[in-house]
């Protein structure tokens, strides 16, 4: 199996650190024979969540549900707004669940405090829709980790950066492969049950 990952930009900033921490996790995965993409949430402008509207026909919600259907894990990226995500990737994860339900999921997170509420909150979403989590995240400072051009400086970063790539490919196609396996029998013993067709 290939394993098929998008990365979910959050940033509303142009030239955005945590956009270009996650465009290099997303070329490492490459490297790892996964296949990528990017939802750069700043320039599909989502509309606001409202439960009592049908936003699919969307223009702009066309390509998030491909997109969504299409990956098998996800990389989040938001900057750290006031010790939560931002609200566009809040937004992002409002309008969803089953569509998470047995993919894995890493983060990342712009912060000069490390942004740990920033992916546990995260974490906590992906979670209530039976989505599975990498153990550990990546934060990043801007000021500290990239030069005036925008290019990473800090060694420690790229390494994390590469690691997280790589878990992101192998323990989600594990994680993966095996829902699809359970939602394709009739084992009744395991969440995945619920989402058989």
């Amino acid at each position: 199996m290939t394993i098929k990952i998008l990365g979910v930009a959050s940033s509303m900033r142009e030239g955005s650190y945590g956009t270009r921490a996650l465009k290099r996790v997303l070329d490492a995965a490459g490297k790892h024979e996964a296949k990528t993409r990017l939802l750069d949430l700043r320039s599909i402008r989502m509309p606001m969540f409202n439960p009592d509207i049908s936003n699919e026909h969307h223009e702009q919600m066309e390509k998030v549900i491909e997109d969504l259907n299409w990956a098998d894990a996800f990389v989040l990226a938001s900057p750290d707004y006031h010790g939560s995500m931002s609200g566009a990737m809040k937004n992002f994860l409002d309008f969803y669940w089953e569509e998470f339900a047995g993919k894995t999921f890493g983060y990342i997170c712009s912060s000069h405090e490390k942004g740990l509420t920033v992916m546990d909150q995260m974490r906590t979403a992906v979670r209530q829709c039976y989505g599975w989590s990498l153990p550990y995240g990546v934060s990043i400072n801007g000021e500290e980790d990239f030069n005036e051009k925008g290019e990473i400086v800090n060694s420690l970063l790229v390494k994390r950066l590469e690691i997280l790539a790589r878990d992101l490919v192998v323990y989600g196609k594990l994680i993966r492969v095996q829902f699809l396996q359970d939602i394709s029998t009739e084992v009744s013993d395991t969440f995945a049950a619920r989402y058989r067709l």
